[in-house]
C-alpha cells in the first residue's frame, strides 16, 4: 500500500466557512455568534465508508441462498453519518479524514464537501488505498453489516495536526479493546476550549473493558447506548447506568430506542427521562449518530436537558424513517414540516397530536418561520454528479 498523500492540513488560520453561508440553509447559534468565536462549531475525525444500503428484506440471507431487496441506496458512511447530520442541522463541520484514490472516494468526498457542505479542508486523499465498504442489510427494524477495509497509513493525530479552535469536539471511545483512551487530539482541542462529546464504539470482544470509564474525565457529555452502557458499568438497567457513568463524566446520556433515553447532569443532579416518538423505522442506520448531533444543537445553543433530549429523539425518529444512512438525516425543513403537521393536526382536535404539541411546544421558538431549503436522500446508484435528484 503506498502511503503518498495528496492535499495538506489547513493553516492553522484559516477559516473554512470565509465564504457567505447559503442563505437558505438555517443556523440555530446564529444569535450566540460574535466575532473572535472559533469558525468551526464541530470538529470530528474517523474513517469514512462507502455505504451500500439493502431496505426490505423479507429475512437475513442465507448459506446457498438469494434474497432481493425492495430498495437501495448508497451513501458516504462511517464518520460520515455524523458529520452529514451535524452539517444538515447548520453546525459548521470540519471533518478530518482519510480518501482513497477510487471512483468511491470521489463519490464520498464530492458529496461531503460540495452537497452537504462539510469542511475537509483537514482531509487528505491516499494514492493506492481503496475506499472502506459496508453493505448493510435492514431487516424488520434490525441490520447487519459486512465491511471491508485497512487501516490508514498515518494516525488519526497526524491528519488532524494541531486541532484548530473549535466549540465541540465529537468522538468515538472504546471502539477497539486497543483504543479505550481519548483520540491524542482531542485533548489539546479541550484545552482550546471545545467541548467533548463522546460515544461507544462496539467492542467486538465482548470484554467491556471498565477502564474506558476512566477516559470520561477527558469529555464533557458521554452518550452510549443502553446495551454499551450496561456492560461498561456492569449495572442491569438503563437507569442504574446513567448513574454509574455520572460519576465520570459531567454529563451522561443513555440512548433506549424504542424506549427513548435517559440523561443525567453530575453538575445540577437533574435527571431527565423523555419517550422515543412512535414511528414506522425503515432503515436504523446513522440513527444514533443524528441523535448525538442534534443533542449538541441543543447543548451548544443552551436548551434546557429535556428539549435537548426530545429534540434529539426527534430528529433520530426523522432519520429511520428514510433510508440511506447519512442522507436520511433531516434538515430543518424537515423538521419545521413535522412540527407544523402536528400542530395542524392538534388543532384539527387530534389527541395524539395535541399530546406531542404540548411536548414538543418548546419548538415554537426554535423552528425557522420561513421556507428552509430541503436536504437530498440517497441514490440507488453512485451519481456522477453531486446535484442529480432522484426521480419522483
Amino acid at each position: 500500500m503506498s502511503d503518498t498523500v495528496s492535499g495538506a492540513a489547513a493553516p492553522a488560520d484559516a477559516d473554512p466557512f470565509a465564504a457567505p453561508h447559503d442563505p437558505m440553509s438555517w443556523d440555530p447559534l446564529a444569535e450566540l455568534r460574535a466575532p473572535g468565536d472559533p469558525a468551526i462549531d464541530v470538529l470530528m475525525s474517523g474513517t469514512v465508508f462507502l455505504d451500500i444500503v439493502f431496505t426490505g428484506l423479507p429475512h437475513p440471507p442465507k448459506p446457498g441462498t438469494e434474497v432481493w431487496a425492495a430498495g437501495m441506496a448508497s451513501c458516504p458512511g462511517g464518520i460520515a453519518n455524523l458529520a452529514v447530520a451535524a452539517s444538515r442541522l447548520g453546525l459548521r463541520t470540519s471533518l478530518a479524514a482519510g480518501f482513497g484514490d477510487d471512483v468511491y472516494a470521489d463519490f464520498c468526498w464530492r458529496t461531503l464537501e460540495d452537497q452537504e457542505r462539510v469542511d475537509l479542508s483537514r482531509s487528505r486523499r491516499f494514492a493506492g488505498w481503496h475506499s472502506p465498504v459496508t453493505v448493510s442489510m435492514a431487516v424488520d427494524r434490525d441490520r447487519s453489516m459486512v465491511t471491508h477495509g485497512h487501516e490508514l497509513p498515518i494516525s488519526t493525530a497526524e491528519l488532524v495536526g494541531d486541532p484548530p479552535p473549535a466549540r465541540a469536539v465529537l468522538t468515538t471511545i472504546g471502539e477497539r479493546s486497543a483504543d479505550a483512551l481519548l483520540p491524542d487530539w482531542v485533548g489539546p482541542a479541550r484545552e482550546r476550549g471545545a467541548m467533548v462529546f463522546a460515544d461507544a464504539g462496539w467492542d467486538p470482544t465482548g470484554a467491556w473493558d471498565p477502564a474506558l470509564l476512566a477516559s470520561l474525565s477527558g469529555c464533557d457529555a458521554f452518550l452510549p447506548n443502553d446495551v454499551e452502557a450496561r456492560a461498561y458499568t456492569r449495572t442491569d438497567t438503563p437507569q442504574e447506568a446513567v448513574r454509574a457513568l455520572a460519576r465520570h463524566v459531567p454529563l451522561a446520556v443513555v440512548t433506549c430506542g424504542a424506549d427513548g433515553a435517559i440523561a443525567l447532569d453530575a453538575s445540577t443532579g437533574e435527571e431527565v427521562a423523555v419517550p422515543a416518538l412512535p414511528v414506522d423505522a425503515l432503515d436504523p442506520t446513522g440513527a444514533g449518530d443524528v441523535f448525538g448531533a442534534a443533542f449538541v444543537v441543543g447543548t451548544l445553543a443552551g436548551w434546557p436537558l429535556t428539549h435537548r433530549l426530545l429534540f434529539a429523539g426527534l430528529a433520530a425518529a426523522l432519520a429511520v424513517h428514510e433510508f440511506g444512512g447519512s442522507l436520511a438525516a433531516p434538515g430543518w425543513g424537515d423538521i419545521r414540516d413535522w412540527w407544523f403537521g402536528v400542530r395542524a393536526r392538534a388543532a384539527a382536535g387530534d389527541p395524539d397530536a395535541q399530546c406531542l404539541r404540548n411536548r414538543y411546544g418548546f419548538l415554537d421558538d426554535v423552528v425557522p418561520t420561513t421556507h428552509v431549503c430541503g436536504v437530498r436522500r440517497a441514490a440507488a446508484t453512485i451519481a456522477r454528479q453531486a446535484d442529480l435528484t432522484r426521480p419522483a
